[in-house]
């Protein structure tokens, strides 16, 4: 891919995964912004405590297949290098979690970063799922689950000898889905962070 093609998708995977999937659902399902209930968080969780079951499933879909839809055409249509493919899935974690539509204001990355790494690691994904189910089931704790799982991906990568970048933009995507859950870590720390019920 040459370089001014590589620019291209590189703006087309920020603006697609920036896309406020939870928002824009709620919005037009005829609820409220998310924004101002719950923990105001635009992410599919929040969404479902807030809105109910359909528009929380609807965006944890959309979350994911924002992430997963640019980046599969991009692999499969134009054939990027590693680097690339690390650099795309880098950016396009950043679009969910810093969107310029809500001034950089966004969620938390755990649903894109699946898309994400359903492509560059469909493999490591299926351990990293194994870790989120075990941790929620035990814990109904999402936000556990959720950091625990990105705690595993790089590790799973590098296990599975993908290549330097792909492990590097693995990595990268984990580091910054911790980062986002903060706030849930302090609160998981004393005691007080919320159990997800279904």
């Amino acid at each position: 891919m040459n370089h001014l093609l590589f620019v291209l998708m590189v703006l087309l995977c920020y603006l697609v995964a920036a896309i406020p999937t939870g928002i824009v659902l709620a919005k037009v399902l005829g609820y409220e912004d998310v924004r101002g209930k719950g923990s105001g968080n635009i992410g599919a969780t929040n969404v479902y405590r807030v809105a109910g079951k359909l528009p929380g499933v609807l965006t944890l879909l959309g979350d994911i297949l924002k992430g997963l839809l640019p980046l599969l055409m991009i692999d499969k249509l134009l054939e990027p290098s590693p680097l690339q493919l690390g650099i795309l899935a880098a950016v396009a974690i950043v679009g969910h979690c810093y969107p310029v539509y809500l001034r950089f204001k966004g969620g938390k990355g755990v649903a894109t970063a699946l898309g994400i790494f359903l492509v560059v690691a469909p493999f490591a994904v299926i351990g990293a799922a194994v870790v989120f189910l075990l941790t929620v089931g035990l814990s109904r704790f999402i936000s556990l689950g959720s950091v625990l799982a990105a705690l595993s991906m790089p590790l799973l990568v590098l296990f599975l000898e993908r290549p330097q970048p792909i492990v590097a933009g693995t990595l990268f995507i984990a580091l910054l889905v911790i980062w986002r859950h903060r706030a849930n870590i302090k609160r998981l720390l004393e005691g007080s962070e919320n159990r997800f019920k279904l």
